[in-house]
């Protein structure tokens, strides 16, 4: 009997999965998101538990020993915003002399949009939710699909152009970057996060 997951396209996160030996993460990953057992996971959370689970694995492969909360730490230095330039070469050195591409590694951490489409696209997964949350989950595809067909657009007119020499730049990739502004405390939110927040931080919070 034909898996109807092995007639689907390619997706990065089950290409991650395989290549780094991951085992049944995206089962894990679905279980979280839908709630099965437990509170329900942001997609955010989800893509910080997955990039993190890749960062362990290539550690590992790579006979890396690691202290108490150390993985996190490098993880958070690799991606967090609010890291020193210089703090983010210390941990890529570190990683470099190991024996780690810390560019291949970076190029195989995957965003929340990615881990949203590999859950309701290609694991057909979905979470019991009111007319609220159905309406926030309509909202959350609305907003991916445009930033999907954003990134694509973008891809496709710097591609062509590199190709017939027009732009001098080698292999690229695109992130769209989409934020929504709170007009009453100032804060820049990712929507998806604060869709699935319920709110700002400066009420949800309070």
């Amino acid at each position: 009997m034909t898996n109807r997951q092995d007639e689907r396209p390619d997706n990065k996160v089950e290409r991650v999965v395989r290549k780094y030996d991951l085992g049944d993460l995206g089962r894990e990953l679905e279980r979280r998101w839908t709630g099965e057992g437990r509170e329900r996971q942001s997609l955010r959370d989800l893509a910080d538990l997955f990039n993190r689970r890749v960062l362990e694995s290539a550690m590992d492969e790579a006979g890396v020993v690691t202290l108490q909360g150390e993985l996190e730490n490098i993880y958070e230095l690799l991606t967090g915003d609010d890291v020193t330039e210089g703090a983010r070469t210390q941990a890529r050195n570190r990683l470099e002399r190991e024996g780690i591409d810390v560019d291949d590694l970076r190029s195989d951490f995957v965003s929340h949009y990615a881990v949203h489409t590999y859950l309701r696209d290609y694991r057909d997964a979905e979470y019991e939710a009111g007319d609220d949350g159905d309406q926030r989950e309509k909202s959350i595809e609305t907003v991916q699909r445009l930033t999907s067909r954003l990134n694509a657009v973008t891809r496709r007119n710097v591609e062509n152009l590199r190709s017939t020499d027009r732009l001098d730049i080698g292999p690229v990739d695109v992130l769209a970057d989409v934020q929504v502004v709170c007009q009453e405390c100032g804060r820049q939110e990712d929507p998806i996060d604060l869709i699935e927040r319920g709110g700002c931080r400066c009420r949800v919070d309070e």
